[in-house]
């Protein structure tokens, strides 16, 4: 049978689903090298903001028992004039590269993409839901309002598509709705999710940031639950991402509505988990009989 995991997210052409989060690498542009490497189909940088980002001071990573990670590492990266770079850097390997954009006004989300459309990239993915870095994130993406005006002027300022990442909140497909008519291509669902740690020893929270965001296994449920919802009620192109740790978790993304999925805790701990998730995919398709994945994007929403 011959299989294709080909798809795309506006109009960008993938090999296959499976891309790096956000955060995992892609801040230099040695890191893109590894992500190539890693075999994603699409490289996602770090977030870049207009201004350098020193982050916060150790610790900013928490490893649980249950399998997940709590991180607060506070938007760390070099600013907006390290966007050339990267982008040359993924051109050699002829590999789609989306910029992560934050910001903590307007004009700092339009800066930094027009940075990214002026070089070419391949699409902005705008960061509107770190749980842990004030003014840059969730406060930004879980106020409609918000979120609109950030993206119809990021959406009228450059060419290349805008996909909108949000993070859980009550207002979420308020939020979905409003990126959309604004603008955005594509939404990326979910972030990390606000979560806190504390040290029963010297009983005082562990990161230095107090809180952070949760990533890992005990967040895909959650992320699966809200990427059908969104689905169901805009059918929008989404990148699903939350806890996948193997195909199943990929599947079930593409099932409830997902055309692409990003990979992030998963690949710090098992950086050659790609090609073993996309063996096992096809493994999968065989024995559903499912000869395109696009074929089956949405389909638990399908009666």
């Amino acid at each position: 049978m011959n299989l294709s995991l080909k798809t795309s997210i506006t109009n960008v052409k993938l090999e296959h689903p499976l891309m790096n989060s956000s955060g995992i690498l892609g801040s230099e542009p040695e890191t893109i090298d590894i992500l190539i490497r890693y075999n994603v189909s699409a490289v996602v940088s770090k977030t870049i903001t207009y201004e350098p980002r020193k982050g916060y001071d150790p610790p900013i990573v928490v490893e649980l028992r249950n399998g997940g990670l709590i991180n607060a590492v506070g938007l760390a990266n070099p600013g907006r004039d390290i966007i050339p770079k990267l982008i040359e850097r993924a051109r050699r390997y002829n590999r789609p590269i989306i910029i992560s954009v934050g910001g903590s006004s307007v004009k700092e989300f339009v800066e930094v993409a027009s940075t990214a459309d002026l070089y070419k990239a391949d699409a902005v993915e705008l960061n509107l839901s770190c749980p842990h870095t004030k003014g840059y994130g969730i406060e930004i993406g879980s106020d409609p309002e918000n979120v609109s005006e950030i993206v119809e002027a990021v959406s009228g300022s450059i060419k290349i598509p805008v996909i909108a990442k949000l993070g859980l909140s009550d207002r979420i497909l308020r939020s979905a709705e409003k990126a959309l008519e604004k603008g955005a291509k594509a939404l990326t669902l979910i972030n990390t999710i606000k979560a806190l740690v504390i040290d029963v020893y010297s009983m005082k929270p562990i990161l230095t940031n107090i809180f952070g965001g949760l990533s890992g296994p005990p967040i895909h449920p959650i992320a699966v639950r809200i990427v059908y919802e969104i689905y169901r009620e805009l059918k929008p192109e989404i990148i699903g991402v939350g806890g996948v740790s193997d195909w199943r978790d990929v599947a079930e993304f593409i099932l409830a509505g997902a055309k692409a999925v990003q990979i992030g805790t998963a690949l710090i701990k098992k950086p050659d988990i790609i090609p073993e998730i996309l063996k096992d995919l096809q493994n999968w398709m065989i024995e559903m009989n499912i000869k395109d994945i696009n074929e089956v994007v949405g389909a638990a929403l399908k009666s």
